[in-house]
């Protein structure tokens, strides 16, 4: 069990930046991520008020007269859940462009509020977002790596650390969200993700649209956790239910918009042909997709083909999750052809090249495990940043030009 109230938040930083020079900064990112718990930390400190939107009330007044309730807004204040009130955003519109004072409003949302139209057009040029995921393995051990730093500079050396072994397993199933990682690993922590879905599908999604078998969403959210990290079948998903192809996309757009799914895009070139350009579908977190399946470490450990999808999915969502408080901009996908070769995770980051990361799930690493990143680094030449096979072993090893061994601990400490 851990006590996630004394971890930072690596954002923060970006945030007090952001306040400094924009009117109005948006946190979003899913419920019970820590937005309210961050927005009030880095509040508290600049004399914001705190207003939510949950509450009936206060969302009633905002909907019934948004020029007057924004007119009566605190010089400094937090509008929280700000998607529940969306006719107040032209309302906000009207404050920003009336005085347009760094930091004045701070938003925080848990849908994609950049999807609502009202929002996207109403603040546009005026707005700033940050995107805030459950707690990434770096914030959780309190240290800021260099995982991404290394990657783009090709800074790895040769050296050695513990295996991960039996904590790796207990790190994916737990996940990152900070009220599950409160209570013990088992029956607790995994009724916490269920209620979690739970109320996120009545409430949440409910708002978003009027979806007639609402009964289905925990069950198809369960099915593609069964799929995460492999590419997007909608036929598959849809076979267990009495559901066509298009209602089940729509479904899972919508368990995209509350940050529960996520699609990673077929990563191409001009220079190469008989690209497969599917996406892979991806759980938000795998201690939610553990909780679904009703598996836990050992559980994970033993089912290794299970074991495989969620390892990839957990190293991806823990580099989105540093990505976050970057300095640069980087875009994921995924590489793979129709002869198989693939690469997991495709990472760009503009001029400054692509990379490669290839996740293994044993304590060895091959030159036969590189094959994918060879012909990525073929196709991009000096574009080509690094690669690294990601693995459960103990030495830091070159595998040839920018291709290196790593070993999973590297990826957070």
């Amino acid at each position: 069990m851990i006590d996630t109230t004394v971890y930072p938040r690596l954002i923060e930083p970006h945030l007090v930046e952001a306040l400094a020079d924009s009117p109005a900064v948006l946190i979003h990112g899913p419920r019970q991520c820590g937005k309210t718990t961050l927005a009030r930390i880095v509040g508290s400190s600049r004399g914001y008020s705190y207003v939510t939107f949950d509450d009936d009330v206060v969302r009633s007044a905002a909907q019934d007269d948004p020029l007057g309730f924004a007119a009566g807004l605190p010089e400094r204040v937090i509008l929280d859940e700000v998607q529940k009130a969306p006719a107040l955003f032209p309302a906000l519109k009207i404050e920003v462009d009336r005085k347009r004072t760094p930091g004045r409003f701070l938003l925080t949302g848990s849908t994609h509020v950049l999807l609502v139209p009202k929002l996207s057009e109403s603040l546009a040029g005026r707005l700033q977002t940050l995107r805030l995921h459950p707690l990434a393995q770096c914030e959780l051990k309190r240290c800021a790596p260099r995982f991404l730093d290394a990657l783009f500079a090709g800074g790895f050396t040769i050296a050695r650390t513990e295996r991960l072994g039996e904590d790796l397993p207990r790190r994916i199933a737990a996940g990152g969200y900070p009220a599950a990682l409160t209570r013990p690993p088992g029956r607790r922590r995994s009724n916490w993700y269920h209620d979690y879905v739970d109320a996120l599908v009545q409430r949440d999604v409910r708002d978003l649209a009027r979806v007639r078998q609402l009964e289905i969403l925990p069950r198809l959210l369960a099915a593609a956790a069964a799929r995460t990290a492999r590419l997007f079948n909608a036929s598959d998903l849809a076979a267990p239910f009495e559901a066509s192809r298009p209602t089940i996309r729509d479904y899972v757009t919508l368990l995209e918009r509350v940050f529960l799914l996520e699609h990673l895009p077929a990563w191409h070139s001009n220079r190469l042909s008989r690209l497969i350009k599917r996406p892979k579908l991806h759980l938000c977190d795998t201690g939610v997709a553990s909780a679904l399946l009703g598996v836990d470490g050992p559980a994970l450990a033993y089912d290794r083909t299970l074991f495989g999808q969620f390892l990839e999915t957990f190293v991806l969502q823990e580099l989105r999750r540093q990505a976050g408080w970057q300095d640069y901009r980087l875009s994921f996908h995924h590489f793979r052809d129709k002869d198989g070769v693939e690469v997991d995770i495709v990472v760009e980051r503009g001029a400054a090249g692509v990379a490669g990361i290839e996740v293994k799930a044993s304590g060895t690493v091959r030159p036969a495990d590189f094959r994918g990143l060879r012909k990525l680094q073929g196709a991009l030449g000096d574009r080509f940043a690094g690669g690294v096979v990601l693995y459960d072993g103990e030495a830091t090893v070159p595998f040839g030009d920018r291709l290196y061994g790593v070993p999973l601990r590297a990826l957070f400490e």
